[in-house]
């Protein structure tokens, strides 16, 4: 048997913890050699000494336009040019619109907005000759109202808006690179932790089984839609959202 990713080189942001940690695991076991990229150096390191030889770590600010320069040479110096990017790492702070900071709209919008066009774009450049798969992770925040988060929810939207765009535009140029956005609603991350006053409890309620009108994921579920969405399996799929929310989108807003 083959792996769904063999002789494929991705990169994952965002890969030391939550959901790029689960990627990262996931498409190695499938074949893939995986550029880490976080900047937190020690779990990303340590996931990468967890991997092994298929696995390489580089710190990186995801809004820095140089971090990119260096992650796209360290791609291609380690393994080649990437066939994947999943474009994962983002922060969360909770703002309304009355008491959300400029400073906290900046940050958020500079590191969810600003971060993933760069890295998109770098992308498309290394990708163009030999084609590729884009995979940026929005948010259901992009398509429903959440009130208290109005900074994450408009660097989200920034994000499904760009993704159509550049699937748009490689499908013009006849480039072979397919970009599509994924919407969870409520994962259960250390980023998401602080939100939870039992959190331990929560993931073993979780690990348990779905439920029904829950509105939590485990980084291992969300994984398994990225990983399909960057394998040859949904090469007809692109400029497409998917919501990965057990439905909570229809039942109204948040």
């Amino acid at each position: 048997m083959t792996g769904k990713l063999d002789g494929k080189i991705a990169i994952v942001t965002g890969a030391a913890s939550g959901v790029g940690k689960a990627d990262a695991l996931l498409f190695a076991r499938e074949g893939a050699r995986v550029v880490l990229t976080d900047v937190n150096e020690e779990d990303g390191r340590e996931l990468a000494r967890e991997i092994g030889r298929a696995a390489y770590f580089v710190r990186h600010d995801i809004a820095s336009e140089a971090n990119w320069d260096d992650v796209l040479g360290t791609t291609q110096k380690q393994y080649g040019a990437p066939d994947i990017l999943v474009n994962n790492a983002a922060i969360l702070i909770a703002s309304n619109i009355e008491e959300g900071s400029l400073a906290d709209w900046q940050r958020t919008l500079r590191v969810n907005a600003d971060g993933y066009f760069l890295g998109c774009r770098a992308a498309v450049r290394a990708m163009k000759a030999k084609g590729g798969a884009i995979v940026n992770m929005s948010s259901a925040a992009a398509l429903g109202g959440m009130g208290m988060f109005c900074a994450y929810s408009a660097s989200k939207g920034a994000v499904t808006a760009m993704t159509r765009s550049i699937a748009a535009y490689c499908k013009q140029q006849g480039y072979r690179i397919r970009c599509n956005s994924i919407h969870p609603d409520g994962i259960f991350t250390p980023m998401t932790a602080q939100y939870f006053g039992a959190a331990e409890e929560t993931r073993r309620l979780l690990e348990q089984g779905i439920d029904p009108q829950g509105r939590l994921a485990l980084a291992e579920d969300v994984a398994n839609l990225v990983l399909f969405l960057a394998c040859d399996e949904s090469r007809f799929i692109n400029g497409s959202e998917y919501r990965i929310d057990n439905g909570q989108l229809i039942m109204g807003a948040a």
